[in-house]
């Protein structure tokens, strides 16, 4: 059997032919850290460093990168922690998680229930730094872009009483202050504020491209939800000089956001469909070009919402599908079209995983997210495009390296993984 870097090698060469129709794909479970039972993979780029954060033997969530075989731990600022982005050559990742300080106002920044102050750091060569906030003792952050600028959220020292009093559906809160969107670099130090729309107070950016364009979503504080839920009354899309766009929506101001948007400026993400809307149910993903404007991309059949969670620069989204009971079924829209990635597994390489969610595709086409084990554990995944022909001279897996396909049914979480689902809620939501 090859072992999974050979597999990742030859992956990599013919991942970068186009697909023209749905593409089929072997699954590899990145595993977990030693004595932990949970990983989470948030983003790939396009040279397959593969950012997310894993639970250890105490259930504290660490930092971590993978690369080929090897799960890197960062490590932790505090407490929690996870990296949600890195760059090309994997030598800076933005990171945000809890420091050991208690907050003053005990608000829940990072949504894991402590009480610590939340922050976001730059990695780069073994030494995290802090990022500066707006005032507040709070932030958190998206992805890094090819020149090293962050997206993020960051506190101001704004006291608003229109902020909740108590903690939300997503975990966070209680909020005392105003936050903004904000992006960090390229220098370090750099903060560069994100204005809200005219008449909005609060903002959120969880995504940068290349170009500099940044997308996420503005609103009040009584109308918008930190991450992991992240929305506001409007979805947004600013310039690289910090002019904000409203990208309209599909029936309503109460939950809009934007979450991601590739080099071409195509932008995906989710929307409301009328004013009665209410996680898990009442909203649909979206794409949007500057041309078409917001278009509705559906839901899989039976079920009553979804959110597209990434976009790469051939247009492919990424993202979750929910039934009536939020269970997440994950997708894969392309060419039109939106198919259960569950059903588009040609095999699975070390373990069998029903996939769950997915939380960024890379221009090769390669997917990232997390499902769950036979056992009811939550394991972050890479799913590589397979081919089933021999005529295009790559070198591919053979039947013995895969298992013929993953679990049928979902397996029944345990009793651990469902907390963690519970409490990312945003996360089985395909929001964050």
């Amino acid at each position: 059997m090859k072992s999974i870097l050979t597999l990742l090698a030859a992956a990599g060469s013919f991942a970068a032919v186009a697909i023209a129709q749905t593409p089929s794909y072997y699954v590899i479970d990145l595993g977990t850290l030693g004595g932990g039972t949970s990983s989470f993979a948030n983003y790939v780029n396009d040279n397959r460093f593969i950012a997310g954060d894993a639970g250890d033997a105490n259930g504290t969530q660490q930092a971590v990168v993978w690369w080929g075989p090897f799960l890197i731990d960062l490590g932790t600022p505090g407490l929690n922690s996870a990296v949600f982005g890195i760059d090309a050559t994997g030598s800076l990742a933005s990171i945000a998680g809890e420091i050991a300080t208690k907050d003053p106002n005990n608000e829940n920044f990072c949504a894991y229930g402590t009480g610590l102050e939340c922050q976001s750091f730059l990695y780069s060569r073994g030494v995290m730094t802090q990022l500066p906030t707006l005032g507040g003792n709070n932030s958190t952050t998206g992805n890094v872009n090819s020149k090293g600028e962050i997206a993020g959220i960051a506190e101001t020292g704004t006291k608003d009483p229109d902020c909740p009093t108590a903690t939300t559906f997503s975990g966070t809160g209680p909020q005392l202050y105003d936050y903004e969107a904000v992006v960090w670099g390229p220098k370090p130090g750099d903060i560069r504020q994100l204005k809200p729309l005219p008449g909005d107070t609060v903002g959120l950016a969880l995504w940068i491209n290349d170009n500099g364009q940044a997308v996420g979503a503005s609103g009040t504080c009584a109308n918008s939800e930190l991450p992991p839920l992240a929305f506001g009354a409007h979805a947004v899309l600013w310039d690289p000089d910090g002019t904000p766009h409203d990208l309209g929506n599909l029936g309503s101001t109460v939950l809009n956001m934007a979450l991601g948007i590739n080099n071409q400026g195509q932008v995906t993400g989710a929307s409301a469909l009328n004013d009665q809307a209410i996680p898990p149910q009442g909203h649909h993903a979206f794409l949007w070009t500057s041309a078409t404007g917001m278009q509705d991309l559906g839901a899989l059949p039976g079920d009553v919402a979804s959110v597209g969670a990434a976009i790469n620069d051939a247009g492919d989204v990424v993202g979750t599908s929910l039934d009536g009971d939020g269970n997440p079924s994950p997708y894969l829209w392309h060419n039109g079209a939106m198919s259960n990635l569950n059903d588009l597994i040609a095999g699975s390489i070390n373990s069998s995983l029903f996939l769950l969610v997915p939380s960024a595709i890379n221009n090769s086409g390669e997917i990232t997210g997390f499902g769950v084990t036979e056992a009811g554990d939550l394991h972050g995944f890479l799913a590589v495009p397979a081919t089933w022909t021999l005529s295009d001279h790559h070198v591919l897996p053979d039947e013995s390296d895969a298992s013929a396909s993953g679990p049928k049914a979902r397996p029944a979480l345990s009793e651990h993984a469902a907390m963690l689902l519970q409490h990312f809620a945003g996360r089985s939501m395909g929001l964050r």
